[in-house]
């Protein structure tokens, strides 16, 4: 999976990005010492940077021109700083793609998975395997040995997500983080309703019992 590299100094941030990140499956790292920042970057070797422009003991700019004299590895930049000529400097500089704060979760993602795909480094996520079962991300369908099926935005992914956490057991709050981005505006019957027609469609291949129910704990993929 593609290796993303964040350069933020706000700790609550930084780790709400980690665990965003790694619910999706990308590999990650974080640097807290940025007047180093550049260097730690280049040496993780990752296929994508956050960078965030506010940082102590140097700037995001400096970093950014830095990072770009030595690497085209692809760099958002994600700042409060939003004023016309903050994004111009930026983008003159080298990022590729500019994200203000606050964002969206699902806006971020999709802005990372676009300029992966641009660079060649997000094709491989494109379908997931696992247990028998092949999830086409692209074209939203899961298929088994009995054919395939077209699963809904929200089927495609809950199970993405147990995919890629596979064993791992996904509770419940997180299933909800990753269909709406905030628990505060679910139902959560709706949760149960969602994975009750992802059985069904699963079913429909052939595949049963794939989807197991951790009483209390939430839900994972048979091994």
């Amino acid at each position: 999976m593609p290796k993303i590299y964040v350069i933020e100094d706000d700790e609550p941030i930084r780790a709400e990005l980690i665990r965003l990140l790694e619910r999706e499956g990308y590999q990650t790292g974080a640097c807290e010492d940025f007047p180093r920042a550049a260097e730690l970057a280049l040496a993780a070797a990752p296929d994508l940077v956050l960078l965030d422009l506010t940082l102590p003991g140097t700037d995001g700019q400096l970093v950014c021109r830095e990072l770009r004299a030595s690497s085209d590895v692809p760099i958002i930049v994600l700042t409060s700083r939003t004023t016309e000529a903050d994004e111009v400097v930026a983008m003159t500089l080298g990022a590729d793609d500019f994200v203000p704060k606050p964002y969206s979760p699902r806006v971020l993602l999709a802005h990372i998975s676009a300029l992966l795909r641009r660079a060649g480094g997000g094709a491989a996520r494109s379908v997931l395997e696992h247990g028998g079962i092949s999830l086409d991300l692209s074209r939203s369908t899961a298929s088994a040995a009995e054919g395939s099926v077209e699963l809904t935005k929200n089927e495609v992914r809950i199970l993405a997500l147990l995919m890629r956490r596979a064993p791992a057991i996904v509770s419940r709050e997180d299933l909800m983080r990753e269909l709406w981005d905030s628990e505060a505006f679910v139902d959560d019957n709706t949760l149960t309703v969602n994975i009750n027609r992802l059985r069904s469609q699963l079913t429909r291949i052939g595949v049963k019992d794939y989807l197991v129910t951790h009483r209390g704990q939430g839900y994972a993929v048979r091994p």
